[in-house]
C-alpha cells in the first residue's frame, strides 16, 4: 500500500492510523493552484475482508479520480448506478451522499472547485450533475491520459504532491473571463452569514438569472441548491466533529428548526444524519478526522503569516 500522511507541515502522523487495510495521504495543492484545486488525495486498501467493502461519500464539487489496481470499484450517486467507475474517471458535482462498493486498489483524486471546473473543462458543469464519466469525455486530447500515467510512474504516496503540482501548474487552462465573478460567488456560497440568493445577487451585482445562469455552467446546481448543501454540510461536519451520535443542536442558525435540518438531510444523505453517522463507515470518519488536521494547520499557517506581515 502507499505511504500514509501528508507534506502539510504540523499534523501529527498519528492522524493518518486508519482502519486496518486502509492507507490515507492529504495533500494540499501549490499555493498557484489553491484555487482551482483545494486538495490531492489517496485512498488505498488491500486484503480479504475489505473486498466488497462499503463506504459513503458526502455530497460536494467535482472531482478527478484515478484508479490503480486490479479490480475497479462500483458507485450508486443519486439514482444512478457505475459498475464499474473508469479507471481515469470525472465525477461531477454531487447532490446526494454516493455509496461505494471496492475491492482494493488506490484511488488517486482532486478536488476541483469552480474556478477549477472552468480552467480544465469547457462544458457546462450542470451537464456533468451526479453523473461519472471518463475523463476524455469531458476534457479531451491526452490530458487523461498523460496524468494518468504520471501517477502510474509515481509512489502515489509521498512523491504525490510534487507530481500533481508539476503536471496541474503546466496543464491549468487559461482564466476565464467569468472568473471574477466565480471567486466572488464560491466565498459567498460557503459563508454562513450570507442569508439567501438575493443576497448573492445584490452582491455580485446580477440579475437572479445571470446569476443562475453562472452557477449551472461552473458549480453545477442552482445557487439556492448550492447555498442549501453548504449549510447543510456545515451542520453535518459539526456533529461529526463533536463525536458521539448527531447533535441536532449543531445546525445552523439559518435553519427555522428540527424539522427544516431534516428536510435537508432527506435530500442531500437520503435519510437523517442519525441514522447516517450510525452506519459502519469508518473510512469517511478517518478522512474526515484528517482532512480537519491538514485544514486546520493550513489555516493556522496562513494566519501566522499574515500577523508576520502585520507586525513587520
Amino acid at each position: 500500500m502507499i505511504e500514509s500522511g501528508t507534506h502539510a507541515p504540523g499534523v501529527a502522523p498519528a492522524i493518518f492510523n486508519g482502519p486496518p487495510g486502509t492507507a490515507l495521504r492529504l495533500e494540499r495543492p501549490d499555493p498557484l493552484l489553491a484555487d482551482f484545486i483545494s486538495e490531492y488525495y489517496v485512498h488505498d486498501s488491500e486484503g480479504p475482508e475489505l473486498m466488497g467493502a462499503v463506504e459513503w461519500a458526502m455530497p460536494g464539487s467535482a472531482n478527478l479520480r484515478l484508479f490503480f489496481g486490479e479490480r475497479p470499484y462500483n458507485v450508486w450517486m443519486a439514482a444512478r448506478a457505475f459498475t464499474p467507475v473508469p479507471v481515469a474517471a470525472l465525477y461531477g458535482p454531487t447532490s446526494r451522499a454516493s455509496r461505494f462498493e471496492v475491492f482494493g486498489g488506490a484511488t488517486v483524486g482532486m478536488n476541483l472547485t469552480a474556478l477549477g471546473w472552468a480552467r480544465l473543462i469547457r462544458k457546462p458543469a450542470q451537464q456533468f450533475c451526479d453523473r461519472i464519466v471518463p475523463i476524455a469525455e469531458a476534457i479531451p486530447g491526452d490530458f487523461s491520459r498523460r496524468l494518468y500515467d504520471a501517477l502510474a510512474a509515481s509512489d502515489k504516496g509521498p512523491e504525490l504532491k510534487e507530481v500533481l503540482d508539476a503536471f496541474f501548474l503546466d496543464n491549468m487552462g487559461p482564466p476565464s473571463l467569468d472568473e471574477p465573478m466565480i471567486r466572488r460567488i464560491m466565498a459567498l456560497i460557503v459563508d454562513e452569514t450570507v442569508e439567501g440568493l438575493a443576497e448573492i445577487a445584490e452582491r455580485v451585482d446580477l440579475t437572479p438569472q445571470q446569476l443562475r445562469t453562472l452557477s449551472l455552467r461552473y458549480f453545477g446546481f442552482p445557487p439556492k441548491r448550492l447555498l442549501r448543501r453548504a449549510r447543510f454540510l456545515r451542520s453535518l461536519l459539526r456533529m461529526y466533529a463533536a463525536g458521539g451520535e448527531a447533535d441536532y443542536s449543531l445546525r445552523s442558525h439559518s435553519y427555522f428548526d428540527v424539522s427544516h435540518f431534516l428536510r435537508d438531510a432527506e435530500e442531500f444523505l437520503g435519510t437523517t444524519p442519525r441514522r447516517f453517522m450510525a452506519m459502519q463507515t469508518p473510512y469517511l470518519r478517518h478522512l474526515l478526522r484528517a482532512r480537519e488536521a491538514v485544514l486546520a494547520m493550513a489555516q493556522f499557517a496562513r494566519e501566522a503569516a499574515s500577523l508576520g506581515q502585520w507586525q513587520g
